[in-house]
């Protein structure tokens, strides 16, 4: 994957361990941190720009430490970077805690997981094929 620098302060993307799936993304803050109140959602830059070899997408999902930590995630889990977008990979990420959070230069805010796209041929049918499911929606297998 091609990476551009579009802040010479930012930092790219970087996988932590040997058996990571997702590529740390860090904020890229050089005028200072940025502080997201309770129950607000600020869109992060990371100061980078990235190609994704087409028939991919990256899925930009919540880093689990800040959000069990600190209840900041993502309000579009897992996010889509297109494999034809060149802009800056913004990360929009949502306090859900009770206090402010500051979000430092530098800070490791998501993951970045490069995935394979299936793409499929649409046919309109008047018809389904039917299934023991049926039609039954959110939560009709159950909890347990």
């Amino acid at each position: 994957m091609r990476v551009r620098r579009l802040s010479r302060e930012a930092a790219l993307p970087q996988y932590k361990s040997e058996g990571a799936a997702g590529m740390d993304l860090a904020a890229c803050l050089p005028a200072g941190p940025l502080t997201i109140p309770a129950g607000s959602i600020a869109r992060v830059p990371t100061g980078i720009a990235i190609a994704i070899e087409s028939g991919y997408e990256g899925q930009v999902r919540p880093r689990s430490g800040l959000a069990s930590n600190h209840g900041v995630t993502l309000p579009n889990t897992p996010g889509t970077v297109d494999s034809d977008y060149r802009g800056e990979v913004l990360v929009p990420l949502i306090n859900l805690g009770r206090d402010p959070f500051v979000v430092e230069h530098g800070m490791r805010i998501a993951q970045l997981v490069i995935a394979p796209v299936v793409r499929v041929r649409i046919t309109e049918s008047d018809e389904l094929d039917q299934t023991e499911r049926g039609s039954a929606g959110f939560g009709s297998t159950g909890v347990h």
